[in-house]
C-alpha cells in the first residue's frame, strides 16, 4: 500500500511539473497559447454528420493530422505514432505509442525514422500513455510513457529533431531504432556507431532518408537485428552513469549522412533543448500574429489559430543547409533556392497556396522553383492527384506578385502540361478534340468503378486552361489566350439542361444513360463525388454558369436543392462524407459552392451556410478534437482561415477575394510588403448589405489584391 501511494503521489507531482514546465515555455505566448495541435486527430463518428452509419472496422477519414513538433514547412515532423499505416501515424483513441517519427503529411506515408526509449521493454516494443500526461504546442510535444517510466520532450529545428528523455530508472536504459517500419514500405536501413555517441544510417522506402544522431551520454552498445530487412530493428543501450536526462539530437538528410551531420551541426550545434523549443514558440508566434483577431469566442480564436498553425505545415523542405536535394531525376544538385516537395495541388489550389503565398512569399517563390526544376526534369509541371492545378497556383501567385522566376520557362512546361498527351493530364488529346473526355457505358456502376472521371476532368481542365490563358494574356501570347479561353468553356459541354446536372458522355458525345445524380463515385464519371457536388464548378465563369441553369432564379433554386435533399445513407464512399444536403464539406470538388449565392445576390444565404460549417463542422466530436473531413495537407484549414476572417479566394487565380462576414469583430492582417489590412464588421446581424472600403462603397462583392500592396480598410456591413 505504501509503494502504491509513493507511486500515485510520484505520478501526481510528475504532471504538476510536467504542467508547470510547458506552462513556463509558453509564458509570453500570444498567439501560439491558442492553437491546439491535436484537433484533427480524434475520429468522427456521428452519423447525422457523416452522413452515413460507420462499417464496422471503419474509422473515417476525418482530420487526419498529427499532433508532434514541427516548423513552417519543415523537413521534420517529429511526432508519435499510435500504429502504422493510419493517415498520420497518430489516432488519438488509440492507448500505445510505438514510436516517434520525423516526418508527416497525413496521407498515409512517411512517418520516417521512428525512435522509442525503452526501459527494461521485454519481448513486445510500444508503450500505454494517457492525454492526461501528454501536452503539446506548436514546436513542442511531450508524454510520459506508462511501461518504460520515461518522460519524453520533442522539439524541432526545419531539418532537425531534438529528443528529451527522462529515465526512472536510470540503468538499462535503451533506444530502439525501428528502421523497418514506415508508413510506406521499408526495402532496406542500416545503422552503425561512429565513436563514442554518434549513431548513424539510413531508411529506404521510395527514397533513401539519411541520419546522423548524437547522445549526451556514451553508447554501451549497439544490438543490431536482422539489419536492413523488415523484421529487423536496432537497440541503442545507454551507459550508466549520470541520473541527468538522455538528449539525442538527430539531423535528417534525403542526400546522405554527411549533409545530415552538416544540418545537425548547424541547426542544433551546442544549443540546448530550451533554447531550440524557445526558437521554434518565436517561429511561430512571428507567422501566427501575421491575424490578429478581435472578439468571438475562445473556442473561435482557438479553431482560427489551431487552422492557421495547421495551414503551414506543408509543402515540406527537401534540400539541405549547402542547397543539397535529390530530383526528380534521383540525382543529387546543388541550387540556391530551398526545395520543396510538391504542394497537394488537388486540394490545396483553392485557397492554401494562396494563403501560403500571402503570409510567406519566400516559400512559394521557392516551391514555384521547385515545380519548375521538377518539370525541367520530367518535362511536365508536376501535378498532385488530380487536374492540372499547377496553373492556378502558378499563376495565382504571379498575379499577386510573386514573380522572381523564369516565368517565360516556366509558361512553356504549363503549356506542355496543358498539350502534350502522356504527361500531366490524362486525355488531354480526347480533351482538345471533342470538348470533353468521355467515361465508358457501364451497365450498374459502384463507388469504386474504374473509368476517366470525365466530368471531373473537363470541368477542371477549364479551369486549368482559365488559368493558363491569364499567363498568356500576361506575357502577350495572344494565340494561346484565345485558344485557352476557348478551350475554359469546356465545362459547358458537361451540362445536360434537361436535367440541369453536369452529367458524363460516351465517347460519341451521347449522355450516359445509366445516372443517378446522388450516387458518389472515385472515378466513374467524377473524382470523389457525386452529381450534385460537381455541378456548381465553374469558379472562372460563374456568369456563364448560372445562364446555363436558365438565369438567376432557376440556379438559385437548383443550389437550394443541393443543401436540402437529404443524402442517402446507404451511399458510402469513405472521404465523400459530412453532409449538408448533398453538399459534401468533407471532401473538397464542392468547397466553391457555399459561396456561389453571392453570384445571384443572395450573400445572406451564403453566410448562412458558411456560418454553420465554421460553427459546427470544426473541433466536434466529444473532445472537440475531430474535423469534418481530412485536412489534405491545410486545404480544410485554410478554407476556414479565410472564410473566418472574411476574405475568400473564389477563384484563386485571380488577384482578388470574396468579401464575407468576418466571425470576428475585428480581423488586423499584417501584409508581407508591411502594410496592414482592417477588416471590421458594422452591425450586428450576420446578413451582409454593403462592402466599404477605406470608406467608399464597393462596387461588387470582391475586393482587389492591391489591398494586400498597399494596406487599407474594410468594413463589412451587415444589417
Amino acid at each position: 500500500m505504501m509503494n502504491h501511494a509513493l507511486k500515485s503521489l510520484s505520478g501526481f507531482l510528475l504532471i504538476l511539473s510536467l504542467g508547470a514546465s510547458s506552462a513556463k515555455a509558453q509564458t509570453g505566448a500570444t498567439y501560439t497559447k491558442y492553437v491546439n495541435t491535436f484537433i484533427g486527430t480524434a475520429p468522427l463518428t456521428d452519423p447525422k454528420i457523416l452522413g452515413y452509419e460507420l462499417p464496422k472496422g471503419w474509422r473515417s477519414w476525418a482530420g487526419l493530422t498529427f499532433p508532434g513538433s514541427s516548423l513552417p514547412n519543415a523537413m521534420v515532423q517529429l511526432s508519435p505514432i499510435t500504429e502504422y499505416g493510419s493517415g498520420a501515424g497518430y489516432e488519438y483513441e488509440d492507448s500505445i505509442i510505438y514510436g516517434f517519427t520525423h516526418t508527416n503529411k497525413g496521407h498515409w506515408n512517411l512517418c520516417n525514422i521512428p525512435l522509442l526509449p525503452l526501459s527494461q521493454p521485454g519481448e513486445k516494443f510500444g508503450s500505454r500513455f494517457s492525454h492526461k500526461k501528454e501536452s503539446a504546442a506548436p514546436g513542442f510535444y511531450q508524454v510520459y510513457l506508462d511501461d518504460y517510466n520515461v518522460d519524453v520532450r520533442l522539439t524541432s529545428t526545419l531539418r532537425c529533431g531534438y529528443h528529451q528523455y527522462e529515465y526512472k530508472n536510470n540503468s538499462d536504459r535503451q533506444i530502439l531504432f525501428d528502421l523497418a517500419k514506415a508508413n510506406n514500405h521499408v526495402s532496406n536501413w542500416s545503422i552503425e556507431q561512429v565513436g563514442n555517441n554518434v549513431l548513424q544510417g539510413y531508411q529506404q522506402t521510395g527514397e533513401k532518408i539519411f541520419f546522423y544522431a548524437t547522445l549526451n551520454t556514451p553508447v554501451a552498445k549497439l544490438e543490431k537485428t536482422a539489419e536492413g530487412q523488415r523484421n529487423g530493428f536496432a537497440i541503442v543501450h545507454i551507459a550508466d552513469g549520470a541520473n541527468t536526462p538522455v538528449e539525442l539530437k538527430i539531423g535528417l538528410s534525403f542526400v546522405s549522412v554527411e549533409n545530415a551531420k552538416q544540418n545537425l551541426e548547424t541547426e542544433i550545434g551546442n544549443k540546448s533543448f530550451a533554447d531550440i523549443r524557445n526558437e521554434a514558440t518565436s517561429k511561430w508566434e512571428t507567422l501566427l500574429s501575421t491575424i490578429q483577431v478581435t472578439g468571438g469566442t475562445d473556442k473561435q480564436k482557438q479553431m482560427f489559430y489551431s487552422c492557421l498553425y495547421r495551414s503551414f505545415l506543408w509543402p515540406a523542405l527537401r534540400s539541405d543547409v549547402n542547397g543539397q536535394y535529390t530530383d526528380a531525376k534521383k540525382n543529387v544538385v546543388k541550387a540556391d533556392f530551398n526545395y520543396y516537395t510538391e504542394p497537394s495541388l488537388w486540394d490545396t489550389y483553392r485557397n492554401k497556396d494562396v494563403l501560403l503565398g500571402l503570409i510567406s512569399p519566400g516559400v512559394t517563390l521557392d516551391v514555384i522553383k521547385s515545380m519548375k526544376d521538377v518539370g525541367e526534369k520530367t518535362g511536365f509541371i508536376p501535378t498532385f492527384f488530380h487536374g492540372d492545378h499547377g496553373a492556378s497556383s502558378i499563376v495565382g501567385a504571379y498575379l499577386r506578385g510573386i514573380d522572381n522566376f523564369d516565368v517565360k520557362r516556366t509558361y512553356e512546361l504549363l503549356l506542355r502540361n496543358a498539350n502534350v498527351e502522356g504527361g500531366a493530364r490524362p486525355y488531354i488529346k480526347e480533351y482538345i478534340e471533342k470538348g470533353f473526355i468521355s467515361d465508358p457505358d457501364v451497365a450498374n456502376p459502384h463507388v469504386e468503378t474504374k473509368a476517366k472521371a470525365g466530368v471531373s476532368k473537363t470541368l477542371e481542365y477549364s479551369y486549368d486552361d482559365y488559368s493558363l490563358a491569364q499567363l498568356a494574356k500576361k506575357l502577350g501570347d495572344t494565340a494561346n489566350y484565345r485558344i485557352l479561353m476557348a478551350r475554359s468553356k469546356n465545362y459547358k459541354n458537361m451540362f445536360d439542361p434537361s436535367i440541369r446536372f453536369m452529367r458524363g458522355k460516351l465517347a460519341d458525345g451521347s449522355w450516359i444513360q445509366h445516372f443517378n445524380p446522388q450516387y458518389p463515385y472515385y472515378e466513374y464519371m467524377y473524382r470523389e463525388a457525386n452529381a450534385w457536388q460537381v455541378s456548381f464548378f465553374a469558379p472562372h465563369d460563374m456568369k456563364g454558369l448560372i445562364n446555363l441553369y436558365g438565369g438567376k432564379k432557376n440556379f438559385e433554386s437548383k443550389l437550394d436543392s443541393l443543401f436540402t435533399v437529404p443524402w442517402n445513407p446507404s451511399y458510402i464512399a469513405r472521404n465523400v462524407e459530412t453532409m449538408i444536403g448533398q453538399y459534401c464539406h468533407g471532401n473538397q470538388p464542392d468547397h466553391e459552392a457555399p459561396f456561389a449565392y453571392y453570384f445571384i445576390d443572395k450573400p445572406e444565404k451564403s453566410q448562412k451556410i458558411l456560418d454553420y460549417i465554421l460553427n459546427h463542422l470544426y473541433g466536434i466530436g466529444d473532445d472537440g478534437l475531430a474535423l469534418c473531413g481530412m485536412d489534405d495537407a491545410g486545404e480544410m484549414s485554410a478554407w476556414y482561415i479565410l472564410s473566418a476572417a472574411g476574405l475568400y479566394t473564389f477563384s484563386a487565380t485571380d488577384p482578388e477575394y470574396l468579401v464575407t462576414v468576418p466571425q470576428f469583430d475585428e480581423v488586423k492582417w499584417h501584409t508581407s510588403s508591411g502594410k496592414l489590412i482592417t477588416i471590421t464588421k458594422q452591425g450586428k446581424s450576420r446578413n451582409l448589405t454593403g462592402i466599404k472600403v477605406n470608406g467608399k462603397t464597393n462596387k461588387g462583392y470582391f475586393v482587389s489584391h492591391d489591398l494586400f500592396k498597399n494596406g487599407g480598410n474594410i468594413t463589412v456591413v451587415t444589417k
